[in-house]
């Protein structure tokens, strides 16, 4: 994929731009949105359901007169059917958008998780259902965004939408995680999701050269939201002296990738507490390796004693699925 002479990348701004943000209705996602629409960027919160915070920051831009606006589409992001009327209805009201964030993620529940198969109490992925949620989450959404905004962009269906290119360029910001650069027996699917969210990426890294589309993340560590504040499971897992970076931390290395002229195609931000910085593709030190902070819970060997336990127990580890 080489570039084609005398294409030159030109700079980015969310300003006056749309946004469509998965995920948005809670989390480092509704503070990402929250940072675009100061910055006058439209934005559609797709979620399939919305915290208070969500709903007051509608219903604040929703009304508003003019730029910037914000609204909401209800979206489960498993199915292909409300993706694309997710892409539909941000065209029918905005006519075009310019920043896609599959940013929808679940962090190994129990209810699609390697340590509850399927068939077992707790889980809710189906013996015979060929497929674990947690994928379809955090894997499979993610990229089939990215190819429905690929297609729309390259091949525009309004006469007023131009195709993009590196002059008329596009981005794509994921959201990845410090479990995809490091082992942790307590949560593998969520690893393995994660560190395919990151070579996704680094793979696409060309195509702001050669089409204009930048495809960026952020690998955040711990962070204070719902999806560890709502779950006693994921607490237990840490300690007072652990230490948090917040949302809105995560939300401004979401911007960064997005407009910073030297973060191109391909990079992933990893996100610590205070502290942001470039993983590197190759001899990386590895999450910590520069600020110290690991951003494991402290008492991630709690997770790791309940799972010999849960290894043990015949309703969750004895069943036999049988073929029909």
């Amino acid at each position: 994929m080489a570039k084609s002479e005398g294409e030159n990348i030109l700079p980015f701004s969310v300003n006056g731009k749309t946004a469509i943000i998965t995920g948005a209705g809670s989390g480092i996602n509704l503070a990402f949105a929250t940072l675009l629409l100061a910055r006058n960027c439209n934005v559609v919160i797709a979620d399939i359901g919305l915290r208070p915070e969500a709903e007051q920051l509608i219903a604040k831009y929703d009304a508003a007169d003019g730029p910037p606006r914000a609204i909401f589409v209800r979206t489960d992001v498993t199915s292909w059917t409300d993706l694309n009327r997710m892409f539909e209805r941000a065209l029918s009201v905005f006519e075009e958008f310019h920043i896609v964030c599959p940013g929808a993620g679940v962090y190994e529940p129990y209810w699609s998780n390697f340590w509850h198969p399927p068939g077992s109490q707790a889980s809710r992925d189906n013996e015979d259902g060929d497929r674990y949620a947690l994928f379809d989450i955090n894997m499979i959404h993610p990229i089939r965004t990215t190819q429905l905004a690929l297609s729309h962009w390259l091949h525009p269906g309004s006469p007023n939408s131009d195709p993009v290119s590196p002059q008329n360029p596009r981005r794509v910001i994921h959201i990845s995680s410090v479990a995809g650069q490091m082992p942790n027996v307590v949560c593998p699917m969520y690893g393995a999701s994660k560190a395919a969210t990151t070579g996704f990426v680094r793979c696409l890294g060309p195509l702001e050269q050669t089409v204009g589309v930048r495809v960026n993340a952020v690998a955040p560590g711990l962070i204070r939201t719902p999806l560890w504040t709502d779950n006693p499971e994921k607490m237990m897992l840490l300690d007072e002296k652990d230490g948090w970076a917040t949302p809105n931390e995560v939300a401004v290395a979401m911007l960064r990738c997005v407009e910073e002229s030297d973060l191109p195609g391909g990079t992933i931000l990893e996100v610590l507490r205070n502290t942001t910085r470039n993983v590197e593709a190759l001899n990386d030190p590895g999450p910590g390796g520069i600020s110290g902070d690991a951003s494991v819970g402290s008492n991630n060997a709690k997770g790791a004693d309940q799972i010999l336990g849960w290894l043990q127990e015949k309703e969750i580890w004895g069943r036999r699925p049988t073929a029909a």
